[in-house]
C-alpha cells in the first residue's frame, strides 16, 4: 500500500499497523488541540487552563495533561510549596506541534461560516428527501 507522500521517516500512516496511528489518535482530540494551543504562549497553572478552556471538565483536563506529558509534548513542574503549585508548559516538541495547530485553528476560524452554511444546506436537502 502506497501512501500519498513518501515519508523519509519510514512510517506510512495509511498502513494499519503503523505506529503513527497512536500519534494521530492523540492529535484527534479537541482537548489535546486546545490545551497545546493554550500553552503556546507560556506556562499556565491548572486553574488558568481550566478557565481558558471553557467546557473542559477537571477530569478531562487532568487526563489530557497526562497524555501530553506522557507523549513528551508538555512538561509539568511541581513547586515545593504549601499548597502545592503545579505549572505546565510545552516542550520543544510541543512548541513545534503548536505552530501547526495555530495554522489549523486560523483555518477553522476563517472557514467556520462556510462549514456552517454547508451543514445547513445539507440538513435542508436531507429534510427534503425525507419528506418524499
Amino acid at each position: 500500500m502506497d501512501s500519498d507522500l513518501d515519508s523519509p521517516f519510514g512510517y506510512d500512516a495509511f498502513r494499519r499497523t503503523c505506529p503513527s496511528h497512536t500519534v494521530l489518535e492523540m492529535l484527534a482530540s479537541k482537548w489535546v488541540y486546545l490545551v497545546v494551543s493554550a500553552l503556546r504562549k507560556g506556562r499556565l497553572r491548572n486553574g488558568e487552563l481550566a478557565r481558558k478552556l471553557e467546557g473542559i471538565t477537571p477530569k478531562m483536563l487532568t487526563q489530557t495533561l497526562r497524555v501530553l506529558e506522557r507523549d513528551g509534548l508538555v512538561r509539568r513542574e511541581i513547586f515545593p510549596v504549601i499548597p502545592p503549585r503545579v505549572e505546565y508548559e510545552l516542550t520543544e516538541l510541543g512548541q513545534n506541534l503548536a505552530g501547526l495547530l495555530t495554522q489549523i485553528r486560523a483555518w477553522a476560524e476563517q472557514h467556520a461560516p462556510d462549514i456552517k452554511d454547508a451543514r445547513a444546506r445539507a440538513t435542508a436537502e436531507n429534510e427534503g428527501n425525507w419528506a418524499v
